[in-house]
């Protein structure tokens, strides 16, 4: 494929927004596929992937470029350059692009390969946590799966379908995908496409959910009847994945202590037919209080660092600071703190987080269940990216004996 000149002035405008403003990649990929409405598929192809490669290798193509960390338009250009060589485009013959130096692009590229900071293009700060959390050779790995593309992964909503027929109607639409072994309601698409254009969308027949997220609530062991709390609901993934579990039977409190997340979730419930879900915003403690003991299930899907998530949320690796990381630690143990009173004897409980950091993880519940002897771990998981091929989840399940 040639360059175009309108979807590669996308491209430069997009990632001097993410870069000089602050703004999110995955917004700013939104608006620019809205920049024109006669791009086919291929041409929006080519930006959303294009923007989002220029994120994730931004500290390689800056080395190489010699542009440091200064996004003048001019160094957007050495960048994208950079990009275009070793993507292995030809360059067109664009003021922007001239005496670009191939040669030296690929020989540098290749000596940085060395160099793990380069090759994964990550902060150094990073690197050193991964390798003292993990160990070197298991970071290394982990890092380097973290650096492929996501692959969009579907979730079936059961309570208006099953798998294969979903799978069927989508092919009707044009959408070929494929079923992953282990994953119950899963479906892999073979190539990228917009499928929130579908109809089977828009008559909530599933939802776009990475396959590792989608074992959080199934760990959960939920059935239908049974008073369920998901206490960091946000826009309510895992919620929606409960109430088809529960084939909606029983009572979901989905709780956030923002609103805003809580209003995406009532929009996707009515699209799923979920309706055993209500919402309350975390406001007060006062809001805790009056649930304390009084869950069979609680869902805590704590905040965390995503590091798990990086290859979905490139632009994290160069947002997310050490301060950052250091607090959410201490943010999770005060939330197992303080949710862990809603379950009822008896009852069980699930931490889980997009981390694959053991000092968020692991660690965590161990530190919990040293504090609070009443609950004990019946088991957990870790999922790793390199060998799953998807996200890094954690998730523990606990019981509250007494």
């Amino acid at each position: 494929m040639r360059l175009h000149r309108n979807l590669v002035f996308t491209v430069i405008d997009s990632i001097k927004l993410i870069f000089n403003e602050g703004e999110y990649a995955d917004k700013v990929v939104q608006k620019a596929l809205k920049r024109d409405s006669r791009w086919g598929a291929r041409d929006r192809k080519f930006v959303a992937e294009t923007i989002y490669e220029m994120v994730r290798w931004k500290r390689l193509y800056n080395e190489i470029a010699g542009t440091k960390d200064h996004y003048s338009t001019e160094n957007v250009w050495k960048n994208f350059a950079v990009f275009a060589i070793l993507k292995g485009y030809k360059l067109p013959d664009w003021n922007q692009l001239q005496g670009v130096p191939e040669r030296r692009i690929k020989g540098k590229f290749d000596e940085l390969q060395k160099i793990r900071v380069f090759k994964e293009s990550i902060p150094d700060w990073l690197d050193e946590l991964g390798i003292k959390e993990l160990g070197e050779k298991h970071w290394s790995k982990e890092i380097d799966a973290l650096n492929m593309q996501a692959e969009v992964i579907l979730r079936t909503n059961t309570l208006r379908t099953n798998k294969a027929s979903l799978r069927k109607k989508l092919a009707d639409e044009g959408i070929e995908t494929v079923f992953i072994d282990g994953y119950t309601d899963a479906l892999k698409l073979v190539e990228r496409t917009n499928v929130f254009k579908t109809k089977c969308f828009s008559d909530g027949l599933f939802e776009v959910q990475d396959a590792s997220s989608q074992l959080v609530a199934e760990f959960l062991d939920v059935k239908p009847g049974m008073r369920v709390i998901d206490t960091c609901a946000g826009a309510g993934g895992k919620t929606l994945h409960l109430s088809a579990l529960m084939e909606n039977k029983g009572q979901i409190i989905a709780t956030d202590i923002y609103e805003s997340k809580l209003k995406k979730l009532k929009i996707r419930t009515r699209r799923a037919g979920a309706h055993n879900i209500t919402t309350k915003v975390l406001d007060s403690s006062k809001v805790i209080k009056k649930m304390k003991n009084s869950a069979d299930r609680v869902l805590i899907d704590a905040p965390c660092s995503g590091i798990g998530v990086l290859k979905r949320n490139p632009d994290s690796k160069w947002k997310l600071q050490p301060k950052f990381v250091e607090n959410i630690i201490k943010t999770q143990a005060e939330i197992l703190e303080s949710y862990s009173q809603l379950v009822k004897v008896g009852g069980k409980m699930v931490y889980a987080t997009c981390s694959i950091l053991p000092s968020e993880n692991e660690k965590q519940v161990k530190l919990f269940i040293k504090n609070n002897p009443n609950f004990e771990i019946i088991k957990d998981r870790k999922v790793s990216p390199y060998k799953s091929g998807f996200d890094g989840f954690y998730m523990a399940q606990l019981i509250k004996n007494h």
